[in-house]
C-alpha cells in the first residue's frame, strides 16, 4: 500500500482501550489494549477497507494533505 493514511488515536474509559480511527475511510476503525496495538490494527482495517471497498467497485479517496507545522 503506497498511500499513507493518518489515524487518529485515543483512549475509550467506556470499552477500555485504545480506539484508531481512519477519518479518510468512512467507517474504518480498529482497537486495541495497547497504542502501538491500536494502530497495527489500524494498519490491517485500513487493508482491508481498501480491498473490499475495490472487491466493490467502490471509490478510494485519496488520503487529505494535512498542514504541516514547524
Amino acid at each position: 500500500m503506497n498511500k499513507r493514511y493518518d489515524i487518529v488515536i485515543s483512549w475509550s474509559e467506556a470499552d477500555d482501550c485504545f480506539v484508531a480511527e481512519v477519518p479518510d475511510l468512512p467507517g474504518c476503525m480498529a482497537d486495541g489494549s495497547s497504542y502501538q496495538e491500536a494502530a497495527a490494527n489500524a494498519e490491517t482495517a485500513i487493508r482491508e477497507w481498501i480491498e473490499l471497498a475495490t472487491e466493490l467497485g467502490r471509490a478510494i479517496p485519496e488520503p487529505r494533505p494535512r498542514p504541516h507545522y514547524a
